[in-house]
């Protein structure tokens, strides 16, 4: 009974010794993704900062600009796309909103940005864009990759429309989350007008034919929470200027835009809450359940072990028989 009880826990320490690596290595590559319904939204805000008048096109201070950007996952283009691509591919229709203090539109900028639901490298197919304009993305945007590595990445800037690397610049912890700071810097570049201007009648050819353009710069940040890969906070040290042409005046060059752009603080507390939610299901596929199986398979090894060792125990010695006495004859 005993041996035949060592070859089941035998049996079942091997099952989970191999499903240890088997979740870690196999699995979790495939099972982790980013959902394709997936809807998020964020609000910004630039504090004192400064902002254009289109009216007497002068820089004014202003108390606040609003940035609302929502991430919203297109499953009907994503199944058409995953036909051809052949691997599991997310949509996401995204939106940056910019708005002054009386409430009024700036600026909005429309973006299609496809990826890899597994590792959020781009998926280049039909409809990927910027502001209606067809874009060839490389790199990262808006999310790092599951087990995020302490290095650089290929970070995609939707305002220049090129890709600039974004750099590690080390570990910190950030409201009880541990989190890798990265940095990147776009230098002076000139970039697109929006189409959709705050003044009517003005549009992209109008301003084409006064000879103006306009510029960026911008310094990004972002505190990733590795395991997830997703960023619990981001701040931008945002500039934008007009140049030269006739739009100004004579003038060389005008703020358009000049501001520290932060997330509000309602939405850290829920990015924060999120994320740590998120990671402990990453950390049970990578690290809780790969462990127990691994710490379980060698304890059923170890009782197989015993079991077997005490059933080939010699057992007790069998009692002595006395002889009978031979019959004396007289």
């Amino acid at each position: 009974m005993r041996r035949k009880a060592s070859l089941i826990l035998l049996a079942f320490a091997v099952f989970f010794t191999a499903l240890s690596p088997l979740l870690r290595w196999y699995a979790f590559p495939r099972l982790a993704k980013i959902p394709a319904n997936q809807y998020q939204d964020m609000v910004l805000e630039a504090k004192d900062a400064t902002l254009i008048d289109y009216g007497t096109m002068k820089a004014r201070k202003v108390p606040k600009v609003t940035v609302v950007q929502t991430l919203k996952g297109n499953v009907e283009a994503s199944e058409k796309i995953e036909k051809t691509a052949g691997r599991d591919v997310v949509v996401w229709d995204s939106l940056s909103y910019i708005q002054g203090p009386d409430g009024k539109m700036v600026s909005k900028i429309p973006e299609r940005y496809i990826f890899d639901a597994h590792s959020q490298e781009p998926v280049h197919a039909t409809g990927e864009m910027v502001d209606g304009d067809p874009v060839t993305r490389e790199g990262i945007e808006f999310k790092w990759p599951f087990m995020t590595e302490k290095r650089d990445y290929e970070y995609f800037d939707m305002m220049a429309r090129t890709t600039n690397p974004i750099h590690y610049k080390g570990t910190q912890h950030f409201r009880g989350v541990k989190v890798y700071y990265f940095e990147q810097t776009i230098p002076w570049t000139k970039v697109h007008f929006p189409k959709a201007m705050p003044v009517k009648g003005i549009t992209q050819e109008s301003l084409a034919k006064t000879g103006t353009s306009i510029w960026y710069t911008t310094v990004r940040k972002f505190w990733v929470e590795p395991v997830t890969g997703a960023p619990v906070y981001g701040e931008e040290i945002h500039k934008e200027e007009l140049r030269g042409g006739t739009l100004l005046g004579g003038r060389d060059k005008v703020t358009a835009f000049s501001g520290h752009v932060k997330m509000r603080e309602d939405y850290i507390k829920y990015t924060v809450d999120l994320v740590k939610s998120n990671r402990t299901l990453v950390l049970l596929m990578t690290s809780y359940l790969p462990w127990g199986f691994l710490f379980l398979g060698v304890a059923l090894l170890s009782l197989s072990l015993c079991l077997e060792a005490r059933s080939r125990r010699p057992g007790d010695p069998a009692p002595t028989e006395v002889a009978e006495p031979e019959p004396v004859n007289a």
